[in-house]
């Protein structure tokens, strides 16, 4: 067991690029997670990792190494899955990523109520609004809002994510009401940007089809949280999902512009790696989530 809890360790640091990383994502401190390291360096005695000042890449043998370990690691957990499905009774690790925004009101709370319903799963959830590689980082399932481009990932539809264009009652006294989709050049966009982030434009719907509007701001940010409160506090006028102002839209502390040139709804899904389709444990934890998120957007 010591043997295979060590090469999950060294799958898992090379992923992630570091022992610290690794050993967090494994729960364990990163002095065992380096000690399972070098038990496998002083078993083979080679070298599997070479330390940057950034970040750990493997050497030429370690690679060699990271992609028949990973092969084992897979067909064990390939093997358990078969076990599960046969006990009913699911075990093991799922791990998961969503948006932020969408992570901390969505995703958090069905997380619990998952693992309750079945106590041998453990969910290991994290959150970023940028993008992610989902087989590289060994990643089980990831929530997406958008076109899902990679054809090596299983996509499942769950709902349109609608959104709005808001903007708080102070700004627009400030600047006005746009009254057509070319007014907002005039105004501060708030973006969600990011390095390789596409969001420079919004599109728009419009009577022709959907409408390019190129749209820019003094100031964007990597957290959609931080968009909405730029906007509560009449900094300009941002997109956001609905599922995320309602609440504001109700109290008057947001108003929506252009309502009849709304943006074009975000399709949201899940999107899985193919070979992980077949685990009992994903599948429930995917049709869990389907349910409850899709009640959600249909509120």
């Amino acid at each position: 067991m010591s043997y295979l809890e060590s090469l999950r360790v060294f799958v898992r640091v090379v992923e992630l690029g570091s022992i610290t990383s690794g050993g967090r994502d494994l729960r364990m401190s990163p002095a065992v997670a380096s000690n399972r390291i070098k038990n496998l360096e002083t078993r083979f005695g080679v070298r599997l990792l070479n330390r940057t000042t950034r970040k750990l890449v493997p050497t030429e043998i370690g690679r060699a190494f990271y992609d028949s370990a990973r092969r084992v690691i897979e067909s064990l957990d390939e093997a358990e899955a078969v076990v599960s499905g046969f006990s009913g009774m699911p075990h093991g690790t799922i791990r998961v990523t969503a948006p932020l925004g969408l992570g901390r009101r969505l995703i958090g709370p069905l997380v619990p109520r998952f693992c309750n319903e079945y106590p041998g799963v453990e969910v290991r959830l994290r959150l970023s609004d940028r993008s992610v590689d989902i087989v590289a980082d060994g990643i089980d399932l990831a929530f997406f809002l958008g076109e899902p481009r990679d054809s090596a990932l299983k996509w499942r539809r769950i709902a349109e994510c609608r959104r709005a264009l808001v903007a708080s009652p102070e700004y627009l006294a400030r600047h006005g009401m746009p009254e057509r989709p070319d007014d907002l050049v005039r105004h501060n966009c708030l973006l969600l940007r990011y390095p390789r982030s596409p969001e420079f434009f919004w599109m728009l719907q419009a009577p022709g089809g959907p409408l390019k509007m190129m749209v820019s701001g003094r100031f964007d940010a990597d957290d959609g949280d931080v968009l909405t409160e730029w906007a509560l506090t009449g900094q300009g006028i941002a997109n956001r999902p609905r599922y995320e102002i309602a609440e504001h839209l109700a109290a008057g502390t947001l108003v929506e512009v252009l309502p009849e040139h709304a943006p074009v709804p975000a399709q949201f899904g899940m999107l899985t790696p193919h070979r992980r389709l077949q685990d009992p444990k994903l599948r429930l934890f995917a049709d869990f989530a389907a349910r409850d998120l899709r009640n959600l957007f249909a509120a």
